[in-house]
């Protein structure tokens, strides 16, 4: 077990070394679905997303689909974003992870994008005055992880987007998987890597492709409609990689309290058709049940306000309250993270969470 243990690490590293250089400034801009790399959890973003070596639940199918195993009974999540608030973009997400036998999690998770209504226009009226339409982005996860050993999880993800307008649409596949791997004396130490948004091509399709036009013949002259055909687009894929450490600072008879727990993350994220982001966050939890957090999210230029290419100026913070409410160790959570912007007002993030 240990040795297949070790190639399985070993395999993910080398996969990391390939995307290592995957940040590429002249691809920014060539991919699609670029919903996938919003991060719809309140608890990751009040960390810019850094804790990728130890995020747990339902919110690792973002980050970290390996930290998804760490749920043994029923995690329950709801989650409500106002997206660069003055928008009038919602992101809503739902899902469940479900403990199976002794090492097993089932995940299943749901993000909707509510970009709001938009106003039609053509050529012949671009003022519009012909009504509004709504479009709608679906990203639909189901997902398994497993513990192989007490210091080592690993899961994979599918996922399922759907992009629409009401006469044209686009549908995708996309796999991500990862690995945790947790040592140190307590269990201090984390260590993460993920492949995220890993399919093949996306195309649009539909009715809004096809334009009615004039063709001119020897008889005279009658319509025609003409369907054009759309180009395919890569989907956003990245790589993870990340590391923790928690620091306990307090002590008791058995050596070390947990009661007081501080923990510092790093995360690089490799990306392929976009800037590659560095990530830093700290997290303080007081018996697991108040938790406070910071984040700092850094790319390129992203520190001169004339050259930043992201609207994210880069803090982030966020709070939990976590509650036990019956004998068998039950909580209920309640989240809050905000991501600081310019221009816009930020971004506000809402969570509500059950533990059965």
């Amino acid at each position: 077990m240990n040795r297949n243990l070790k190639y399985l690490t070993l395999s993910a590293l080398l996969l990391a070394s390939a995307f290592s250089q995957a940040g590429n400034p002249e691809r920014v801009g060539q991919a699609g679905a670029s919903q996938l790399l919003i991060n719809p959890y309140a608890r990751n973003s009040g960390m810019v997303g850094s804790n990728s070596a130890r995020v747990r639940g339902l919110e690792a199918q973002f980050l970290n689909i390996a930290g998804t195993a760490y749920t043994r009974k029923t995690e329950i999540i709801f989650n409500r974003c106002n997206w660069l608030q003055g928008t009038d973009i919602y992101i809503n997400s739902f899902g469940l992870t479900q403990g199976v036998g002794e090492t097993g999690t089932f995940g299943f998770g749901v993000v909707a994008i509510n970009a709001g209504d938009i106003e039609i226009t053509t050529e012949d009226m671009p003022e519009g005055g012909l009504g509004s339409f709504t479009p709608t982005f679906y990203n639909i996860s189901m997902s398994y992880a497993k513990m192989f050993s007490d210091n080592i999880y690993g899961g994979i993800n599918l996922k399922l987007i759907s992009e629409q307008i009401p006469n044209v649409n686009a549908r995708g596949i996309a796999v991500d998987a990862g690995l945790q791997y947790h040592t140190g004396k307590y269990d201090n130490i984390h260590i993460g890597i993920a492949l995220k948004n890993w399919g093949p091509k996306m195309t649009y399709k539909g009715d809004g492709l096809s334009l009615q036009t004039q063709v001119n013949s020897g008889s005279g002259t009658y319509e025609m409609t003409v369907q054009n055909r759309s180009n395919g687009f890569e989907l956003p894929a990245l790589v993870n990689i990340g590391l923790t450490y928690d620091f306990f600072l307090t002590k008791d008879s058995a050596g070390v309290s947990k009661d007081h727990r501080l923990s510092v993350n790093g995360n690089f994220t490799s990306n392929s058709f976009t800037y590659d982001n560095y990530l830093l966050g700290v997290e303080y939890a007081w018996k697991e049940m108040l938790m406070f957090r910071g984040g700092y999210y850094f790319e390129e230029n992203s520190l001169n306000a004339e050259a930043r290419r992201t609207v994210f100026t880069g803090p982030a913070m966020g709070v939990t309250f976590e509650l036990p409410f019956n004998e068998k160790k039950s909580t209920v959570g309640f989240d809050y993270s905000y991501r600081f912007t310019n221009p816009f007002s930020g971004t506000h993030n809402f969570g509500f969470r059950i533990n059965l």
